[in-house]
């Protein structure tokens, strides 16, 4: 049995060897499946190849020399100007120095001499880059490649085009000669300032007519330009300019076609020396057409606006444009004096909700577009001064912690904080003790700026301008608080962090293009996107602090015409302490505006505004643009969100206390809190005592007096204040007891007397009772005699009291009993019982009001002759604007930082900012 079975088991493990031997391996099929797939996919992909390069385009000559012009409209589909090449000379190879050969080759394409068309090692290159890193991350271009691009193809990064752009690559190399291709290159490339071809761009930035006189360091300024023609312009920026020169000069080294010492004597050239005086562009809108140049270079690679026939639909509005145009340029017809042809401006005008951008001033007098435009080119020295406030300290205060526009900083003394060498003061050198958060910022105060910075800390800080858009430095400190650090902007950037205050906290990205239609009719639309950026708390209660500015703050005297408006003034110093810039942003729930003023230049150095240039410039700028571009049209207040709450606060409580309905109305101030973060306790301060109880007088004909008495509760420590009047007269305080009765004396017989009683705290004598009042007539006297002449009042003054808005008015009265009529320019009457009134209103500074003052008998039919005096409003002077202190803290940006602004301070007005504040 045994045996047959160990058989069967040889017969069944024999028959298992058959089975398993007649498998394939795995890898084998693996392999086979990867071959196939590969082979398949190659026979596809040669497909595809040769239907690409069958429909590629013919090396029509004819395209060599017809660029396109392209059409730009406005916000309303309007065309507004046509881009086509104005600048654009011809150069033959034979022509061109060596210099400028070599410059060009050693940058663009180093082996374009050797290679027919492809260049196979940087090819390698790129495709390894575009598998790491994306399709589209690297290109492999030759200077061939780039005349087909231009000639023959669009830039877009699609593989078909790549296909297409080898072969024509290599049929341009096997139709034309190395010298015929870089001809057409330097023939064709654009390099800004509206110059097409080499020849036109060494006369546009050198004023060099033969290319044989170009010096090593032009030829590499031209060799650098076309990669970003708009970005590296000289006349925009000579700093970015020189980093790519030196860009130029070390591959002219690495290739050899210089020496180091050659190309470090080049290094060595002043860039704005060199170049030639800008030529006045016909184009209009220059300064906005720059801004659709950079946009169009950021998002669409490639693409040239002035040869590529586009259809560019911008967010231009005409109006508002041309506004600031005249606004920036000294004409009759320009209602700003701007005290100095020595500085420059910049005004930008912005959709507050969409970020779309109406309008840029890009620079006083301008002669055209491709020069420095100081509205959105960055610049190393511009800080914010006093504008930036919002964004360091109270925005993210409100954003993280919660605090409201009643919270309490303390303004007691300079403040130094840890690692600060030197304290912040403000600018008056004065201090206010506790203040609001409203206050400090309407007042544009320094330290409580710093402090709250502190309080949030430099990390939330940095954070919340980011999501303002703003490029923040990696390290925040306490001059940035008040615009005077490391915090670099353009005037471009702070409207467009400011639009999201009056966005509700929403952010969209600062835009001039809504979309691009190419010569086939393809359309590619750019608009950003919008985005929650701030909770809509935070922006609401910025806001509505930065509305406090134009009643309370340091711009009291700005008249808006009504309009629901938000800004903030902002100062810089240079190292004199003389104010370098002038700042204002503002913003309606339709436009926002940001004003600019600085860059005086004398003898190549940056300094102070002469005492000629009016501190409110930039607020004035600002004035003529909101009005001009807001005319005609409904302006929305800004809406207060669920979240926020807005309640009567009494003044001075810390924490904050509601006001009670006892408190004066002089103590409650109106304030916004985060809903959930609001206060419950209501003040006590001003709490009212119970009125007495069983007020009676009678009269004492023995000794000829009145005796009055009440009663009160007996266990409340207070005092009674008891006054009286004589035949309806004026209430005259009598005494103040503790007793619960007087006796009043040497009473005039035949009188009627109006008796009154007060409760007062004699823990606080501001608590008090309503009055208790009796009266009695005391007997005796003959019967009523008929009145009187009246005789007229003496000693009538006239006082205007500015801190409290009031104009106090009083006079002697020597004659029977009498009211008073008081009157004000002829007009406005008023009745009083009493010697004095205190009128109030709105009174305008520089104007003269007459008073006049009649006393009338008790039966109103026998008056007085009527005395008069007046008194003058005085005219609100400018108010000091705050500056900023250098505050040195390790590390310490630049030596030489702008931190602060002054003015001249605004009468009987807290000034506005100390170190760098605005006004």
């Amino acid at each position: 049995m045994t045996d047959k079975m160990s058989r069967a088991a040889r017969r069944n493990k024999k028959t298992t060897k058959k089975k398993t031997s007649g498998k394939r391996p795995i890898w084998k099929t693996i392999l086979f499946t990867i071959l196939f797939i590969g082979l398949a996919a190659g026979i596809v992909g040669g497909a595809v190849g040769i239907y690409w390069i069958a429909t590629a385009p013919d090396l029509d000559p004819d395209k060599l020399n017809v660029p396109l012009s392209s059409t730009l409209n406005d916000k309303y589909g309007e065309p507004f100007t046509t881009l086509e090449l104005e600048n654009r000379e011809q150069v033959k190879y034979e022509d061109l120095p060596q210099v400028l050969i070599d410059a060009v080759v050693a940058t663009e394409d180093a082996r374009f001499f050797e290679h027919k068309g492809i260049d196979l090692r940087r090819l390698g290159g790129a495709i390894v880059a575009n598998i790491t890193d994306g399709f589209g991350s690297q290109g492999a271009s030759t200077i061939t490649h780039q005349v087909v691009e231009n000639f023959f193809l669009s830039n877009e990064k699609q593989i078909k085009l790549k296909v297409q752009e080898q072969w024509l690559a290599l049929q341009l190399e096997r139709k034309y000669s190395k010298e015929e291709i870089l001809e057409m290159y330097l023939n064709k490339i654009f390099y800004g300032n509206n110059s097409y071809g080499v020849v036109a761009a060494a006369k546009s930035y050198f004023g060099v007519e033969d290319l044989n006189d170009l010096t090593l360091a032009q030829a590499a300024i031209l060799a650098g330009l076309p990669q970003r023609p708009t970005a590296y312009n000289p006349f925009r920026d000579p700093e970015l300019t020189a980093y790519r020169m030196n860009t130029v000069l070390d591959l002219m080294v690495r290739h050899g076609k210089v020496t180091e010492e050659e190309a470090n004597e080049a290094r060595e050239v002043d860039i704005v020396a060199m170049l030639a005086e800008p030529e006045e562009s016909s184009t209009k809108y220059g300064a906005f057409i720059d801004k659709v140049a950079d946009e169009i270079s950021e998002k669409l690679e490639g693409i040239n606006i002035y040869t590529d026939g586009l259809k560019i639909n911008t967010t231009l509005d005409t109006n508002a444009q041309e506004r600031v145009e005249l606004l920036l340029t000294d004409t009759e017809a320009n209602p700003l004096n701007y005290g100095s042809d020595n500085v420059q401006g910049a005004i930008v005008v912005t959709d507050t909700k969409t970020g779309a951008i109406q309008a840029i001033g890009g620079r006083r007098n301008s002669t055209g577009s491709q020069e420095l435009n100081y509205a959105i080119d960055k610049r190393p020295n511009l800080q914010p001064g006093s504008t930036i406030k919002p964004i360091m300290s109270y925005g993210p205060a409100i954003e993280y912690d919660k605090i409201s526009t009643y919270h309490q900083i303390n303004d007691d003394a300079p403040y130094q904080g840890p690692g600060m060498e030197k304290p912040i003061n403000n600018i008056t050198r004065t201090y206010s003790g506790w203040v609001s958060a409203r206050t400090a910022l309407s007042q544009s105060l320094n330290v409580p700026a710093v402090k709250l910075f502190e309080e949030v800390g430099a990390d939330r800080a940095k954070s919340f301008g980011e999501q303002l858009g703003l490029d923040m430095p990696d390290n925040l400190y306490a001059s940035d608080a008040i615009g005077g650090g490391s915090l670099t902007v353009t005037p471009l950037e702070m409207a467009s962090a400011f639009s999201v205050f009056g966005n509700g906290g929403v952010y969209t990205e600062p835009y001039a293009v809504e979309s691009v239609e190419f010569p086939d009719g393809s359309t590619v639309e750019l608009r950003p996107d919008s985005e929650p950026a701030i909770e809509d708390y935070t922006a609401y209660m910025i806001t509505d602090m930065l509305k406090t500015v134009f009643t309370d703050g340091t711009w009291a005297s700005g008249s808006m015409g009504g309009l629901p408006v938000a800004g903030k003034t902002g100062t810089t110093n240079v190292d004199d302490g003389s104010a370098g810039d002038r700042w204002f942003i503002g913003y309606t729930t339709n436009y926002t505006v940001s004003t600019w003023v600085g860059e005086n230049i004398v003898d190549g150095k940056r300094v102070g505004l002469p005492d000629s240039v009016d501190w409110t410039i930039a607020q004035q700028m600002f004035r003529e643009t909101m009005l001009h571009v807001s005319e005609g049209i409904d302006t929305a207040d800004f809406q207060q969100p669920d979240s926020v709450v807005k309640l009567a606060i009494e003044r001075g409580t810390n924490p904050p206390e509601l006001a009670s309905d006892h408190t004066p109305a002089a103590q409650k101030v109106t304030e916004l809190f985060v809903r959930g973060s609001e206060p419950t306790t209501t003040s006590e301060k001003f709490d009212q005592l119970d009125a007495v109880s069983g007020l009676n007088a009678t009269y004492n004909e023995d000794d000829h007096s009145i005796h009055v008495e009440w009663d009160y509760n007996t266990d409340s420590d207070v005092s009674f204040a008891v006054s009286a009047s004589v035949d309806g007269g004026s209430m005259q305080e009598l005494a103040t007891t503790e007793d619960m009765s007087l006796d009043i004396s040497e009473v005039e017989a035949g009188a009627k007397y109006t008796i009154q009683v007060v409760a007062i705290s004699n823990e606080n004598n501001s608590i008090t009772s309503e009055p208790a009042s009796t009266s009695i007539t005391v007997p005796g006297g003959d019967e009523e005699e008929e009145e009187e002449n009246i005789p007229p009042v003496s000693s009538l003054s006239a006082t205007y009291v500015e801190d409290q808005g009031i104009i106090d008015v009083s006079w002697n009265y020597d004659g029977p009993p009498a009211a008073f009529e008081v009157t004000v320019n002829g007009g406005q009457t008023q009745t009083v019982q009493s010697q004095g009134i205190e009128i109030s209103g709105t009174f305008s500074p520089g104007e003269t009001y007459s008073i006049s003052v009649t006393p009338i008998g008790q039966e109103g039919d026998v008056r007085g002759d009527s005395q008069s005096t007046s008194v003058s409003i005085p005219q609100a002077e400018e108010p000091e604007e705050p500056e900023e202190e250098p505050v040195e803290e390790a590390p310490e940006p630049e030596e030489d930082e702008d931190e602060g602004e002054e003015a001249p301070p605004e009468e009987d007005e807290t000034p506005d900012e100390e170190e760098q504040s605005d006004e």
